[in-house]
């Protein structure tokens, strides 16, 4: 079966409606923010998207993105291979029903929908992804070259003494 690119933007009451599922893909060229960190952006990103009405009556958006991505290794400085893996629901509000927030349930995160009344889908899922990229990404211990990973050694010299700033209110406390 072929993937098909997921829409950029998405009509989240429309789409709860008709109970849509969206299944295919979003290129890592596309992700600019998430290519930042990255060696490279070649390959694709899968997601299946559904959308719904909960029993509360709030419309979802239930995702789950996949994607195999190169990053630097932050100890030896050569790419590496990562797997992310994002779940995630949001229900989209409106920006001028700041009131509404207090009845949404944890499981959902809030997400504002535009002046046409559409969340960027590409945008949430580029979110995730940059959310579940580790903040120093590091192949397993031993994996690194030894050759490449920045050590140094020797001895740690001690601190020359300062003098206390408080020996003058020590000598006043003796007076």
């Amino acid at each position: 079966m072929q993937k098909v690119k997921i829409p950029i933007t998405l009509d989240p009451t429309r789409a709860a409606q008709k109970r849509s599922t969206f299944d295919g893909i979003i290129p890592l060229v596309n992700l600019t923010r998430l290519t930042e960190s990255l060696v490279s952006s070649e390959g694709d990103v899968d997601v299946v998207v559904h959308c719904g009405t909960d029993e509360q009556g709030l419309v979802y958006i239930q995702a789950q993105a996949h994607c195999q991505v190169q990053v630097t290794c932050e100890r030896c400085s050569e790419p590496m291979s990562l797997e992310l893996n994002s779940s995630f629901a949001y229900t989209p509000v409106r920006s001028d029903h700041d009131s509404a927030h207090d009845d949404i349930p944890e499981r959902y995160e809030v997400v504002e929908k535009n002046e046409h009344g559409e969340v960027n889908l590409r945008q949430l899922v580029e979110d995730e992804l940059i959310l579940a990229l580790p903040l120093f990404p590091m192949h397993d211990e031993g994996s690194c070259d030894p050759a490449k990973v920045q050590m140094s050694w020797g001895e740690i010299e001690p601190e020359p003494e300062k003098p206390n700033p408080f020996a003058i209110l020590q000598e006043l406390k003796k007076k």
